[in-house]
């Protein structure tokens, strides 16, 4: 399984996979049809799945035109997004699993940002290669998403989950907002070594225009103020040594940035 990352509307990522194989392909979040449409001609694939990890507008705008192009292929959502998500026919929840190629990928409950969120997980398949995990707008390179219609808590459950994957876990989220967010997570983790280097080295990459994601989240962990509510230095920017306001407290900072 082959993913490659297409660029859309102003920030976002569309993910499409790619089984050299049989020559068939499923997508990630199609923000618009075009990219998907245009990638999928250049590798002469079919389109056999569209995997949507929430129902906002950035994530489900090409579903529509992309059904009407390839009106054979299967459209999954979370079970919590029923009526949500444009041409959705598979509702999926915690522990569900879904394959693609020769690769067969966990369903992860999210919620948070989205009531309904759901990340999808390919463990790797053999030992020392990447896992991928597509995580939507739940956990960003460096940052994680608003809290639309979840709660703190449920957002640090999330969030646990992820974090409990594998270091060499490729996370490829669906947004290139990286620098911005190494530039709060410095204003909270100001003497974190790992931080400070990685700012830096993205500070490069962006000035060449380069991506930044997929990221590693080995590194998330290191330096992602969002994964690390239990450490001294966040806890002491949150004033609270309680989980949920540690991560509510830095997510209102971030929401003021």
């Amino acid at each position: 399984m082959q993913v490659i990352r297409l660029a859309a509307l102003s920030d976002n990522y569309i993910f499409v996979l790619h089984d050299p194989k049989q020559n068939v392909a499923a997508v990630v979040d199609p923000a618009e049809a075009e990219p998907v449409l245009q990638k999928l001609k250049e590798l002469k694939a079919e389109l056999v799945a569209i995997f949507n990890t929430h129902h906002h507008q950035d994530h489900v705008g090409g579903n529509r035109q992309l059904i009407e192009q390839f009106p054979q292929l299967t459209v999954y959502g979370g079970s919590a997004d029923k009526g949500r998500i444009p041409g959705q026919q598979v509702f999926l929840q915690q522990g569900d699993r879904v394959q693609f190629a020769d690769r067969t990928a966990e369903v992860i409950f999210v919620p948070g940002h989205t009531r309904a969120h759901i990340a999808y997980y390919f463990p790797p398949q053999n030992p020392g290669e990447t896992g991928e995990l597509f995580c939507g707008d739940t956990l960003f390179a460096g940052g994680c998403g608003r809290l639309f219609e979840g709660t703190p808590t449920q957002m640090v459950d999330s969030l646990s989950k992820l974090r409990s994957l594998p270091d060499h876990t490729r996370v490829w989220c669906a947004h290139e907002y990286t620098l911005k967010n190494l530039q709060f997570a410095l204003t909270v983790d100001a003497q974190n070594a790992d931080l400070q280097t990685r700012y830096h080295e993205v500070k490069a990459s962006r000035s060449r225009q380069e991506a930044t994601v997929p990221s590693l989240l080995g590194v998330e962990k290191r330096t992602n103020p969002f994964l690390r509510w239990d450490q001294p230095a966040l806890q002491l920017a949150a004033n609270s040594r309680d989980a949920a306001q540690t991560f509510a407290r830095v997510r209102g900072m971030k929401d003021k940035f």
